[in-house]
């Protein structure tokens, strides 16, 4: 079991909003590498002012977390930050409510970044609840991976976590639903940008990372397991406005607003050619493809996660 007294090494970092069977089947997983581990761990659980008793659930749970549970929803990023300044561990592995780490995957992180003092971050394979292996690590975002996609290379030319058989290397980013960081060289940089409400923000931390000086790993032999729900109706849509509005942030951000608009029609394409095709295609939503389309071309319109959260919150404000 972990100890009270020593400074922790590994501080589990979990982000939860309205998961709560999943957020225990993640603390479950969590608690059996801390005895595997055999190093001072410490678990933090942020909860994102869910409705489901997560808190509660978290709180009781043996391995032992300190909760962080916020009285307002605020974004990914928001929620990633605080708790890398709340964090003791000298390593923070943040985490989805919804990632059930594998037996051993912390270690391999752990001593992967041990290996590398040049490393600010480690992310490891991703397993859909089926076993299959999901994309998990890319090249940052840019207008030549932006055609890469468009032209259907995305997997040879821009994912960077396909190649099987293949050790630790460098790669441009990992996902964020397992990413190790490096708590010192996340703080020179200010942590998470909140302006990334959600998608697209461990993309930014990790290109400011590297501007500074650092760089990210992908380690193959860590691997968890991400048990994403279902997403329909209009949240779909405010996801698709979300994730496209923050891609043209980051292309803005780091290329410039002209290299973003030059991206925008090109990105489109793959999703306008998709829409053409779910016209004749069983069990392919045309409206969808057309939400992308719309998002892609228009990323400063539409309302996406972020106004949905600012709805919540109103709603939570208002006198019983």
């Amino acid at each position: 079991m972990p100890s009270a007294v020593a400074t922790p090494l590994v501080s589990f970092c979990v982000v939860g909003t309205d998961g709560a069977q999943q957020l225990r089947a993640c603390l479950d997983a969590i608690a059996l590498e801390q005895r595997l581990l055999e190093r001072p761990t410490e678990v933090l659980v942020l909860d994102n002012a869910s409705a489901d008793g997560s808190a509660r659930i978290a709180r009781e749970h043996p391995v032992g977390a300190r909760v962080v549970a916020l009285p307002r929803r605020e974004g990914k990023a928001a929620n990633d930050s605080r708790l890398l300044d709340e964090a003791r561990g000298r390593y923070a592995l943040l985490l989805g409510y919804d990632t059930e780490l594998r037996a051993g995957a912390t270690k391999e992180l752990l001593d992967a970044m041990e290996r590398d003092p040049g490393a600010a971050c480690a992310g490891g394979t991703v397993l859909s609840p089926e076993g299959e292996q999901r994309p998990s690590a890319w090249r940052f975002p840019t207008l030549g991976t932006t055609l890469a996609q468009a032209l259907l290379l995305h997997r040879s030319l821009v994912v960077q976590s396909g190649a099987a058989g293949r050790g630790t290397r460098k790669v441009d980013w990992c996902q964020s639903a397992c990413l190790m960081v490096r708590v010192e060289a996340s703080a020179t940089i200010g942590h998470l940008d909140p302006e990334y409400f959600v998608f697209g923000d461990e993309v930014d931390l990790q290109r400011r990372l590297r501007d500074a000086g650092w760089h990210t790993l992908f380690v193959p032999a860590a691997t968890c397991v991400r048990h994403e729900r279902p997403v329909v109706g209009e949240d779909a849509r405010r996801r698709v406005v979300e994730l496209h509005r923050n891609q043209d942030r980051y292309l803005v951000a780091h290329h410039g607003p002209f290299v973003a608009w030059c991206c925008r029609p090109v990105a489109a394409v793959p999703y306008l050619l998709r829409a053409v095709a779910a016209t004749v295609l069983p069990g392919h939503s045309v409206r969808r493809y057309w939400w992308h389309v719309r998002a892609i071309l228009a990323p400063r319109s539409g309302e996406g996660v972020r106004e949905a959260a600012e709805r919540y919150n109103a709603q939570l404000e208002q006198p019983a």
